[in-house]
């Protein structure tokens, strides 16, 4: 007797402690610039239901990826590591789900997991979470209508509806269905706002005046080295395929083949009420198409900027629209004291700034990551934290906040003293390493970022870029060569080759040789 009632005062100490533990609801979208999210002072969205996770708990403003495109990205959220040791440094390269990684971590602290969403990581998941239901198709992008899932339990389907409203209610679904003895992670991953970028009907009379333009559209590329003029961005360069719009009602010009793509997805209530939705918009287009607007660079720069810009803040809207559902979710189902809400994206985006529509960059608006946090009773509301922070950091943040032990694999730093206010900084500079050869005619190139200095090693030319972010914070004016930054450059290539051996970079990555395409 004695016996079983140890046992059970053991069981009933474990199931207390579990109930103890704070659930985690992660958020994760693609590609959302920081620019189009109202914490972080955006002048041309607003963006209510992401903000109030900034009001009630913290928004950092100093957040890093440390390579910016998105399998990359997602792999090290998983892995707490940089992409050279997790494997995945380039879209399309293998994931090793059999390295360590946090929510197999949380597991093992009585966690139960799940990811619902864009995965785009391969190969598919295999027992990286409890349960997984991830977007096919599209090369891994998944669709904005009717998106097909490939998932743990009943393999291949395909759901109807839009695609950000069919994350959330299957990961509402999930959420209703768990066990309520255990604590959660919950990983939510939305397609939006990825190209093509596709709006509901619902938000087609947003957005009907022109958006305010950034300060650097029409960038003309001077005083840096030849990869800002030759990469392949920008947004003049976009078609209609690309930018999303169909020819209208009157249209004498056929729909393509990308564009019948899109519509084939769709049923046919589905796309009479869109093109009906877009149509003045879509004559628009064509209009300005016919007259040959577009083959003048610094008109087409400024037309397409419009175009491009509106349908990307419709797809945030349905983004914040959704947040603002599933924290609708926790509150009516009492876990809101006790779940850490984040919103994230696997990094910012150039929505206009230098006159691109990409990633990949380390320049700041491609460097950025959204991370906004909510923690009752642990985060002070309205905080501003001016650590800087990366990626890597999530996981070992997420096993501390569970208080499970922090793999010694891992590179990034729990953020728990930055939400004490125990500490003010995990560190004083960032490194970042993009390998995605020649993709987008962006050549490789690691670098620094400290507080106010960025240096950037374009290695495969042997050639650096240098900012004063004080002084030049649009990063128009690269100083590298300037007399007066010579002693600030030797401190920052010697930071630059602290972090390396930190990481463990290896040498052999410098070799490979690289040209600028035409």
């Amino acid at each position: 007797m004695k016996k079983l009632l140890t046992l059970c005062g053991l069981i009933l100490s474990n199931f207390i402690s579990a109930q103890d533990k704070p659930n985690i609801l992660f958020i994760f979208s693609d590609d959302h610039s920081t620019n189009a999210i109202g914490a972080y002072g955006s002048k041309i969205n607003t963006t209510p239901n992401i903000d109030r996770i900034a009001d009630e708990g913290a928004v950092f403003e100093k957040s890093f990826c440390t390579n910016s495109i998105c399998q990359p990205s997602r792999a090290s959220i998983l892995s707490g590591v940089h992409s050279h040791i997790n494997g995945v440094t380039y879209n399309g390269a293998h994931w090793n789900g059999n390295q360590t990684v946090f929510p197999r971590e949380l597991k093992k602290a009585g966690y139960q997991t799940a990811l619902i969403g864009k995965w785009h990581i391969h190969p598919n998941p295999t027992n990286e979470f409890d349960y997984w239901k991830v977007l096919v198709g599209s090369g891994g992008q998944g669709d904005f209508y009717n998106p097909d899932f490939m998932s743990i339990d009943k393999g291949h389907e395909k759901i109807m509806g839009y695609s950000t409203d069919v994350v959330t209610d299957e990961s509402i679904k999930w959420l209703n269905q768990r066990d309520q003895n255990k604590p959660f992670l919950m990983m939510v991953q939305f397609k939006s706002p990825h190209v093509p970028r596709i709006p509901h009907p619902r938000y087609m009379k947003m957005y009907t005046e022109d958006v305010a333009e950034p300060e650097t559209l029409y960038d003309n590329y001077q005083n840096r080295l030849k990869g800002a003029s030759t990469a392949w961005m920008e947004i003049n360069g976009q078609n209609e395929e690309v930018l999303a719009y169909f020819p209208p009602k009157n249209a004498t010009e056929p729909v393509n083949k990308k564009q019948q793509k899109h519509l084939d997805r769709m049923t046919p209530e589905q796309r009479k009420a869109l093109l009906d939705a877009m149509d003045a918009q879509n004559s628009e287009y064509y209009e300005y198409k016919k007259s040959g607007a577009f083959n003048d660079p610094i008109k087409a720069r400024k037309l397409k900027y419009q175009f491009f810009i509106k349908n990307y803040l419709r797809c945030v809207q349905a983004i914040d629209d959704n947040v603002g559902r599933l924290l609708t979710w926790l509150e009516d189902n009492n876990l809101d004291e006790n779940t850490i809400v984040i919103y994230s994206s696997d990094q910012s985006y150039f929505i206009g700034e230098h006159g691109w529509a990409e990633k990949r960059w380390m320049y700041e608006e491609a460097l950025k990551m959204p991370f906004v946090i909510r923690w009752p009773g642990k985060i002070k509301p309205h905080s501003k934290p001016q650590a800087m922070i990366q990626n890597i950091d999530y996981a070992p943040t997420f096993l501390d906040a569970a208080g499970a032990d922090i793999p010694e694999r891992f590179q990034g730093k729990s953020l728990l003293p930055i939400f004490s206010g125990e500490k003010k900084e995990v560190r004083d500079a960032i490194y970042y390493h993009y390998y995605h050869h020649g993709a987008h005619n962006v050549p490789r190139h690691e670098g620094i970022r400290t507080e106010r200095y960025k240096l950037i090693n374009f290695y495969t030319n042997k050639e650096f870029e240098l900012y004063d972010l004080k002084n030049d914070p649009n990063e128009v004016n690269s100083v590298a060569n300037n007399p007066e930054y010579v002693e600030i450059k030797k401190k920052l290539l010697k930071q630059l080759k602290a972090q390396r051996k930190e990481f463990d970079v290896p040498e052999s990555t410098f070799t490979a040789p690289w040209v600028y395409g035409k």
